[in-house]
């Protein structure tokens, strides 16, 4: 058994978590996921049913449930639970709105993933790919109705805190959505005149309102927190969920396990426009030839190693991890002032530092 010292904020625990399969020892917050993500994958079976006509199973229930349970780690509705209970609050009392949240990343996935004509998600054909474009946007529509009617149908919340939750959702969708806009509109009109401002309002948007912002405000709300704690809460979603994105996006570039994971250096192929990218475009001496590369939608590995060469010469890559560690570092101590010491609080600060250290 391998032991390591996990930072939390000032101070420090040894965590005797197990190694992963390249050595690493998992942080208290990937223990957390890994023993708690199953049994919210059973939870979330719970609500795809079977509809009035044995085809509506076929053509959409069954589509829709066997790509949810081609789960990431699940990480969005258990830090949902676990800020219900930094608060002092019951986390079960969070779950269906947990649930809401889950529904929505993954009608995100699928929609995403039609809009990017992503041929894989997890290291499996999109859904797109396997029930074709029409049955998968209706299959991400229907995750989406699930979205509000996990919050409504809920029989342990009150009407005044189900209003709020939705009022949240609601104000998550459309920054989702806002961010997506830029993303797409950005990559249709080849605009490559983009600022690493402009970039940070796009991420912020598309990403980290849903990683990270609104799943801890509403665990808060939930959880019966106060309006300190969960402004407190959100804003360190915010930053987690920023540098959650950018490491994302440095891990599509230079990742180890990710290669196997997603499409590697897609990111390129597809002229996204990442921090990475944005800065290097901003100092690299060889913007015109990185320019050529994001436009030219290449799949060339030769071709990508190139574009991968300039960000890192002109030192984006590492830019880019740099800002993401900065996020974490300030939203850590601002958190710790904000809520009492808890296992859960410990837990989200764990979550932090896991989200820039993550090779996967």
């Amino acid at each position: 058994m391998r032991v390591a010292r996990v930072r939390k904020g000032p101070y420090t625990i040894v965590d005797r978590g197990p190694a992963t399969a390249v050595g690493r020892v998992m942080t208290a917050f990937e223990l957390y996921l890994k023993r708690n993500a199953k049994k919210f994958d059973a939870y979330l079976a719970e609500f795809f049913g079977n509809g009035s006509h044995a085809d509506m199973k076929r053509y959409l229930y069954s589509p829709l449930m066997e790509y949810t349970r081609n789960a990431g780690k699940r990480h969005r509705p258990l830090i949902c639970l676990l800020a219900a209970e930094a608060v002092g609050g019951d986390p079960k009392r969070a779950w269906p709105s947990a649930a809401a949240i889950e529904h929505f990343h993954t009608a995100a996935l699928i929609h995403d993933d039609i809009m990017d004509s992503s041929l894989t998600r997890r290291g499996e054909p999109c859904l797109h790919i396997v029930e074709g474009d029409a049955l998968a946007i209706n299959s991400g529509d229907l995750a989406l109705s699930l979205v509000t009617g996990a919050v409504v149908n809920d029989p342990g919340l009150e009407d005044a805190c189900k209003l709020r939750v939705l009022k949240e959702l609601v104000d998550m969708t459309t920054r989702t959505i806002e961010g997506q806009a830029l993303d797409i509109g950005w990559a249709r009109d080849d605009r490559f005149d983009i600022t690493v401002a402009d970039y940070l309002t796009m991420a912020n948007h598309k990403t980290a309102f849903y990683s990270g912002s609104v799943p801890l405000a509403i665990g808060a709300i939930v959880g019966g927190g106060t309006e300190e704690q969960i402004a407190a809460l959100r804003a360190f979603g915010q930053a987690a969920g920023l540098a959650f994105q950018i490491q994302d996006d440095v891990l599509n570039l230079v990742g180890t396990r990710e290669a196997t994971k997603k499409d590697f250096r897609s990111d390129i192929t597809e002229g996204k426009r990442t921090l990475a990218a944005v800065h290097a475009l901003e100092h690299s001496e060889q913007r015109d030839r990185l320019l050529e590369l994001l436009a030219a939608r290449t799949e060339d590995p030769t071709l990508l190693d190139e574009a991968v060469a300039i960000m890192n010469e002109s030192g984006s890559i590492e830019f880019a991890r740099g800002y993401a560690r900065d996020l974490v570092l300030s939203a850590n101590t601002d958190l710790e002032a904000a809520l009492p010491a808890s296992k859960a609080r410990d837990l989200l600060l764990s979550m932090a530092d896991f989200f820039v250290q993550r090779d996967n």
